[in-house]
This record gives C-alpha cells, sequence and structure tokens, in this order.
C-alpha cells in the first residue's frame, strides 16, 4: 500500500480528514523552505503538498506566484526540490508527499528520469495541473512503474460525461478545485461544495480533497465534513509572505508564524467531525488501536 493510501485509510478509521498544508520550493529561500517542511508534520499536516516553482503558473494566484518567483529567485530546482524531499525522508518515513507543478519543467527534466528520480527521493504523487487526461501517457506508464500517484484535478466545471475520461489512471486521493478561477481569490460555500461532491462520489472510491479557497480552519473543518481532506496554500504563503523584511528575507519567525498556522488549521479539521480519534505520528494509525 502506498503511503497516501495508508494515510486516508488510518484517517477513515480514526474518523478524521486530512490537513494537506503546500509550501513552495525554495520560497523565500532554500533553508528557510526546508524547515517548514520539516516542522510541518509535526504541526499537524497529514499530507504535505510543494509547489514546484515555474515561470508561467498558470493556475496560481498572484500570491503563489510570487512565491514562485521568490523560490526561482533563491535558486530551486526540480533537482533541489527532490533532493529537499530526499533529506525530509531521511527523518520522516510516513507522511506522504505530493508534488504540485506544470508539465514544462517535467518535460524539461526527462519524464523517464524525472519519475525515477522523484520515486528515489520518496516522492509519493504528483499533481500536474496543466497535463490533460489525453495526453497523460506522456507519464502514466513511468509514474506506475516508480509507484507514483497521478493525482486527478476535477473543477466545477467537468461534467459528468468528461469525467470518467479525466479520473481514469486516476490514483492517491482526487483533487477537487473548489471554485472556477485560480488559487487564493476566493472561496467556495460548504452548501456548494456539498452540492458537488456527489457525483464525484459515485464516479470514484478514491478520497476527495478539497482545494483553491480554503483559508481558515472554520473552512478547512467545513471541507473535511464534506470531502476526505483540505488542501490550504495561498493563506501559508500569505503568512510567510507578511513575514518577510523588506529585501524579501525571511524573519527571525517564519518558519514559526507558518507552522503555528498549520497547528491552528490541524485543530480545526480534527474537532470537525465528532468521535475523531488522534493518529499515532509513527504509525499512522489511530491510537485506541495500537497495542
Amino acid at each position: 500500500m502506498s503511503r497516501i493510501a495508508a494515510r486516508f485509510a488510518a484517517l477513515k478509521a480514526a474518523n478524521r480528514g486530512a490537513l494537506i498544508p503546500f509550501l513552495e520550493a525554495g520560497d523565500p529561500d532554500l533553508a528557510t523552505a526546508e524547515a517548514i517542511l520539516a516542522g510541518m508534520p509535526a504541526a499537524g499536516a497529514d499530507l504535505i503538498e510543494i509547489g514546484v516553482p515555474f515561470t508561467d503558473p498558470m493556475a496560481d494566484g498572484p500570491i503563489i506566484q510570487a512565491a514562485a518567483r521568490r523560490g526561482l529567485l533563491a535558486g530551486a530546482t526540480m533537482t533541489r526540490t527532490l533532493d529537499m524531499v530526499a533529506r525530509f525522508r531521511t527523518t520522516d518515513a510516513d507522511t506522504p508527499v505530493i508534488l504540485m507543478g506544470y508539465l514544462n519543467p517535467i518535460d524539461s527534466y526527462g519524464p523517464a528520469r524525472f519519475c525515477a528520480d522523484a520515486a528515489r527521493a520518496g516522492v509519493d504523487g504528483l499533481i500536474i495541473v496543466d497535463l490533460p487526461s489525453e495526453e497523460a501517457d506522456l507519464l502514466e506508464a513511468h509514474a506506475a512503474e516508480h509507484a507514483l500517484d497521478i493525482i486527478r484535478l476535477v473543477a466545477p466545471t467537468t461534467t459528468a460525461a468528461r469525467l470518467p475520461l479525466v479520473l481514469n489512471g486516476s490514483s492517491g486521493f482526487i483533487y477537487y478545485v473548489s471554485i472556477t478561477g485560480v488559487t487564493g481569490t476566493r472561496t467556495a460555500s460548504e452548501s456548494d461544495l456539498a452540492a458537488a461532491l456527489p457525483m464525484l462520489r459515485a464516479a470514484t472510491d478514491l478520497p476527495i480533497a478539497i482545494g483553491f479557497g480554503i483559508r481558515t480552519p472554520v473552512q478547512a473543518a467545513s471541507a473535511v465534513r464534506i470531502a476526505d481532506g483540505a488542501v490550504v496554500a495561498s493563506a501559508l504563503i500569505e503568512t510567510l509572505a507578511n513575514s518577510l523584511d523588506a529585501q524579501g528575507r525571511a524573519g527571525p519567525d517564519t518558519v514559526q508564524l507558518v507552522l503555528d498556522q498549520v497547528r491552528t488549521l490541524a485543530e480545526g479539521v480534527r474537532a470537525a467531525r465528532p468521535g475523531a480519534l488522534p493518529l499515532d505520528p509513527a504509525k499512522g494509525s489511530p491510537l485506541e488501536s495500537v497495542t
């Protein structure tokens, strides 16, 4: 069982949703990004999403676009992003890591080489924003060879007729884009989400995580009452950006401010469902079932 599948299975057994926080590789510098990544599991991250900086992040709003620029200026590359994951794996063998990004850097790296190196580093899943299902054969065989989950994006505009094509070959979980538009610009209502999820539930047994617009513990809690996970990105990046000095450098409290926000979001997620159990941090299983 993959790390992603194992973590969602443990969360289901504990009657809990997943908190999936996001960070941009290299933002605002390589060392600070690595320190945030290292601290996320203890702060309450159930899975972690890492953005790979790219010069044309078309699906992202201004907050994450700025993070990508900072990461690129700090020297973030695909190789350095994978090296960061590999170092994370020396102290954390359990927390699933998903890379989120765009096809161009993967194509430039070489899809076969990328999948091999990503798996070797300890990456578990891939979200490729601009890879349509019709062209997924560029990556699917290489990802399958190295047991990397390809996580599909489903939008509010995805029709029931197209949904089987979008979901074909997907694994790990489904990422439901809760709004039409770019990241961090607005938030879907709980009623909108509740109306959208039944079509997805009927089409797949995979867990469903909601992203694009979740900013607060209350919104994250609402998401996991409806779905299986909440992805929080722009709100965390905004906190990081607000902690930087006039030259864009990390402040003495940058890492702690971001991790404190992850902790607050995790508290909201863990209180969202009645009777939820804590997980054993080492084994990723409900504490009640640990012997």
